[in-house]
């Protein structure tokens, strides 16, 4: 088993997970599907992350080759689900409400497609390309997906800047060079594109959690002054 790979997943997935509990506060305060992109695609990612994880303990899984697909497509729908989010999130609210609901049920659909042609014996021995190929591919998709967030990210910051804000971009371009160091490590088998891209994508994440924690502290505190404020006034 690849101890330092295996570690490196089981970090990565506890930090998306707490990413979740962070992000999925917006949507309990307001209810609108929306909001519900970012903690969904984290939740993926985190799944994702748990999937590979497996593959380096159970090296001799009946079903290994299974996982393998499981979690190269869950990666990419959690890209796909936060790269969704952040188109949305500057549409005017009645338009961009429908277009999140069928462009997250498009999602979903390809999802549960693909799932049930990876499980399904006959269609997964004769169905998908190499995994190879097909990972390459994908990883070009989430280096898409990534570069667009980057952007958006970075726009935002600077229609409004704020120390905080510009971490953000940062940490998803962090993210997309670990998935551009993948993509070299799946074509030339390089160990030291690989090692890079788990140093570098983790380092993405947890800028992001520091963002998440530094935000929901700081509105604890305009929510405790607040309160103080009103207890003191007359």
């Amino acid at each position: 088993m690849d101890y330092a790979a295996f570690i490196m997943e089981v970090v990565s997935a506890i930090v998306c997970a707490i990413l979740v509990w962070f992000m999925i506060k917006p949507y309990r305060v307001t209810g609108e599907n929306r909001y519900l992109g970012l903690p969904l695609g984290f939740a993926f990612l985190s799944m994702s992350y748990v999937l590979l994880a497996s593959t380096f303990y159970f090296e001799s899984f009946r079903f290994l080759g299974e996982v393998t697909w499981l979690q190269l497509f869950t990666q990419t729908y959690a890209y796909s689900f936060l790269a969704a989010t952040y188109f949305f999130s500057n549409k005017p609210s009645k338009y961009s409400r429908l277009w999140w609901n069928l462009t997250y049920a498009m999602i979903a659909l390809v999802a549960v497609i693909s799932y049930l042609v990876i499980i399904e014996p006959l269609i997964f021995s004769l169905g998908l390309p190499s995994y190879d190929k097909a990972n390459q591919y994908l990883l070009v998709f989430n280096i898409v997906c990534l570069a667009y967030i980057s952007i958006h990210t970075l726009r935002s910051h600077a229609l409004k800047p704020d120390p905080k804000t510009i971490w953000i971009p940062l940490s998803y371009l962090l993210i997309g060079f670990g998935q551009y160091s993948l993509l070299i490590w799946a074509i030339d088998s390089s160990l030291t594109a690989y090692f890079g891209a788990q140093f570098l994508r983790l380092i993405g994440l947890l800028v992001l959690l520091f963002v998440s924690y530094q935000t929901f502290y700081s509105a604890q505190e305009l929510h405790k002054e607040g309160s103080n404020y009103e207890e003191d006034s007359p």
